[in-house]
């Protein structure tokens, strides 16, 4: 695929100023020869030959300084040109894209200013890609890093690494967390020379790769019988495999691991605990200085729907609670920002911050798959940054969730955040030109959480679109509303689910409600929700006091969140005035109605947007306001089924 195949997403490198100048480049501690270095030099000439220059001639000044924080840079600019100070190349190669952005968004050189370093030590992008060339929950097309069971290294390579590092991305997980087939190979010499190319291509950028590990890999493809960790045959197959991986794959991270979750082998198959597992693939790849990644989601994927007690939010909590300080310093543990799975609207996950010994990551979900997969519009920041901001109450001054993951909290070296990635092999390489700001948005939040919302959709419009004002205010309050409008007209009061079984897009109100999966509304003819109180579930008793005494109380419960923690009678009055029945009612109604505003807003700023991305999102939006109708319709008239109490605006319902 050549380069010229597919649009480049924020890296487009708009002209913005009219001149050209010619830079001088002076390295003072930096080897050119470094290929970081090398890399963020050719993208400093391709970005400023592209977006153009006030003065003749001007120099980029690069200097190491163990003043800046590692990864860390300082660039300040004048009418002579910009100071570049690192102490790293990771830093400097983030200290170029800065410089970029700055440009790109409209600073002239000398108006460029700013000193930063990662507000985490981990960012990492997870691709759930299957070797076949399939994804996982997938709306861009198909992988650009697997075909046919075959690595594929190639110009779009290069540039996805360049899209990640311009973000401060610096770890990628290649394949899906569900190992199976030909990828449980990845770690064999049918894959070694291919990996090597990947692993240098992305340390040219500052990325360490991973990929994601069969648990089961002694039995699978070591012929053995049995993968418990705790028998010394297997851990000998171990420690002779990660030596042969780490013989020919110098460069790697370490391992992502999903056990013992929705049908995934792991520990609990012989009688051992999440820690057993962990440690003993961290004491065996420790000496290599690789990293344990295990995934915390962890439930019982066999639920009697008739239980009422059994509780699958309930699960990470309490798998992983007793044996917070058990796990060695170089596994993390890698949590879903809510205890269930990536809903529009959920409480944050307990387990955050409620381990206090223990190396956490925080995890969510660019990719759609509840929110619209990439159809509907629905900009994900201002969710990411609300649960970053969510106070755990775990320790005096530092105690939200961006203090815990980021190592502030418990003083821990690893930690961070990690993102289901959205991307794919279509030429845009998000199917929705918008759900790029999605990919963009957690790499910018990742690197600095102190960002907003805001400043993050504007940097991404003017460095993909380069809109007028007007048009930049009007797609950048579409992104700011979306998640809200995509919230109404869905699932009512951090309800969740009601989603159509194994697609997840689209209406079913009860498609979950009989299932094995633990994801009940329990809804009757008198109210809905799950009671996930002290007298219910006892859920909301797994956070610290403060939250705990919040959720337990209806009256106290955020609304937001209320049928989420309690179940409620349609009649019951909210903070509005409104009952809850006329609260489904009318949300529903607005939020269809607000999802033709955003179609309509599109519409308004045709004439300033390309009109090949103007086509293929309208043509989104067009499906989206099809979804919208169904989930209006559908919700309502299933409610009004269920308490029989009529509209009181006699709007139509079926």
């Amino acid at each position: 695929m050549g380069k010229t195949d597919w649009t480049q997403l924020w890296l487009t490198y708009h002209r913005v100023f009219e001149g050209n100048c010619t830079w001088e480049t002076v390295l003072e501690g930096f080897a050119a020869s470094d290929a970081v270095v090398s890399n963020a030099l050719s993208e400093f000439k391709r970005g400023m030959d592209s977006i153009g220059c006030d003065s003749d001639s001007m120099t980029l000044k690069i200097t190491k300084s163990d003043a800046v924080p590692a990864e860390g840079y300082s660039i300040k600019g004048d009418d002579n040109g910009i100071l570049l100070e690192a102490s790293d190349e990771r830093g400097l190669l983030y200290g170029v894209f800065a410089i970029l952005r700055q440009t790109a968004c409209g600073k002239r050189a000398a108006e460029v200013n700013e000193t930063a370093s990662p507000s985490n030590p981990l960012r990492m992008m997870n691709h759930w890609d299957n070797m076949d060339g399939s994804i996982e929950r997938g709306y861009s097309g198909e992988s650009f890093f697997f075909e046919n069971e075959e690595i594929v290294i190639n110009d779009r390579t290069v540039d996805y690494a360049r899209f990640m590092a311009s973000i401060g991305i610096n770890g990628v997980v290649i394949n899906n967390v569900n190992v199976k087939g030909a990828a449980s190979y990845l770690i064999t010499d049918r894959y070694f020379d291919k990996l090597k190319e990947l692993s240098e291509i992305f340390e040219g950028y500052g990325i360490k790769l991973y990929m994601s590990l069969n648990f089961a890999s002694p039995i699978e493809i070591g012929g053995m019988d049995t993968c418990d960790p705790l028998d010394s045959n297997v851990i000998s197959w171990w420690e002779k495999k990660i030596k042969e991986v780490y013989e020919n794959l110098p460069g790697l991270g370490g391992f992502l691991v999903k056990a013992d979750s929705e049908g995934r082998p792991g520990p609990f198959t012989y009688g051992r605990t999440q820690a057993d597992g962990a440690n003993m693939l961290a004491d065996v790849i420790a000496p290599y200085g690789g990293i344990i990644i295990w995934r915390c989601f962890v439930y019982n994927c066999t639920q009697d729907w008739r239980d009422t007690k059994t509780d699958r939010a309930r699960a990470g909590y309490d798998y992983f609670k007793d044996l917070d300080g058990a796990y060695h310093d170089n596994v993390i543990l890698q949590i879903k920002n809510g205890p269930m799975d990536f809903q529009i609207r959920e409480p944050v996950s307990p387990l955050l911050g409620g381990l206090t010994k223990t190396n956490q990551m925080l995890e969510v979900q660019a990719a759609q798959e509840y929110t619209g997969h990439q159809i509907d519009l629905c900009y994900l920041i201002p969710l990411f940054k609300e649960v970053l901001d969510f106070h755990t109450h775990c320790a005096p001054g530092k105690d939200t969730v961006a203090d815990v993951v980021s190592g502030r909290t418990m003083g821990n070296r690893l930690g961070g955040m990690a993102a289901v990635i959205n991307t794919g092999n279509d030429m845009n390489w998000t199917g929705d030109d918008l759900a790029a700001a999605n990919t963009y948005g957690f790499g910018r939040l990742s690197f600095n959480t102190d960002l907003t919302a805001e400043e993050i959709a504007r940097e991404w419009i003017r460095q993909t679109l380069n809109l007028p004002a007007k048009e930049e205010d009007i797609l950048c309050s579409m992104l700011l509303r979306s998640r809200e409008i995509y919230e109404r007209y869905t699932s009512p009061l951090g309800i969740g689910w009601m989603v159509t079984p194994n697609g997840h897009y689209g209406p079913s109100v009860d498609g979950y409600e009989y299932s094995r999966w633990g994801t009940y509304h329990r809804a009757d003819h008198l109210g809905i929700g799950v009671d996930r109180t002290d007298k219910g579930t006892g859920y909301a008793q797994q956070y610290y006091p403060e939250n705990a005494k919040l959720y337990n109380d209806p009256h106290t419960c955020p609304e937001e969140l209320l049928l989420f923690f309690h179940h409620i009678p349609y009649t019951w009055e909210l903070k509005t005035g409104k009952t809850l029945i006329q609260h489904i009612y009318d949300s529903h109604f607005l939020g269809e109605e607000e999802a033709r505003g955003l179609a309509s807003d599109w519409d308004s700023i045709k004439d300033a947007v390309p009109e090949e991305i103007y086509t293929r999102v309208k043509e989104r939006f067009d499906l989206q306001l099809d979804n919208a109708r169904e989930w209006r319709d559908q919700v309502n008239s299933y409610f009004y089924r269920k308490s029989g109490i009529a509209d009181e605006k006699g709007r139509t319902i079926y």
